[in-house]
């Protein structure tokens, strides 16, 4: 299921850095994220989508249009390039509902993982954000990372 305010979030981020790949909707599916992520030329990945996140690895994931990736397979994929012996992945964005979010047993949820397999840095959500917020937010993030003197 599309999330109505991903395409503006992504066409505000793709005028900002133009990413070497865009996927929305049916183009954002399990294999092409893989495919992306593990010949990445970009040292910046930003997924935004519907995810589900526990401290059972078994039942945390993000969604593609057809299926789901579990959070050991992101892991597994993000780890990749180091074992490559190519450059970290710099950010990671996890652009979805409480993906800094776990339980007592479960730090910084999805986002606690993906810094685990290996990227520098991470973005991720606290609580449940609404589509137009989320797009302003991304917007003024990326907006402020690209100006060097802002840290």
């Amino acid at each position: 299921m599309a999330i109505t305010g991903v395409k503006q979030e992504i066409e505000q981020i793709a005028k900002k850095l133009n990413p070497d790949s865009v996927m929305l909707n049916q183009d954002f599916t399990s294999d092409r994220v893989s495919q992306e992520i593990t010949t990445k030329t970009s040292n910046v990945i930003h997924l935004a989508t519907h995810g589900q996140f526990s401290s059972k690895a078994e039942e945390t994931f993000i969604l593609t249009w057809e299926n789901k990736i579990n959070v050991k397979e992101l892991e597994q994929l993000l780890r990749t390039q180091e074992l490559l012996g190519e450059d970290k992945i710099d950010l990671l964005v996890l652009s979805a509902c409480q993906t800094a979010k776990g339980d007592d047993q479960a730090m910084l949820g999805l986002a606690g993982f993906a810094i685990k397999s290996g990227a520098r840095s991470t973005l991720g959500t606290l609580w449940k954000v609404r589509d137009e917020s989320t797009a302003m937010f991304i917007n003024k993030f990326y907006e402020y990372l690209k100006q060097p003197e802002i840290t």
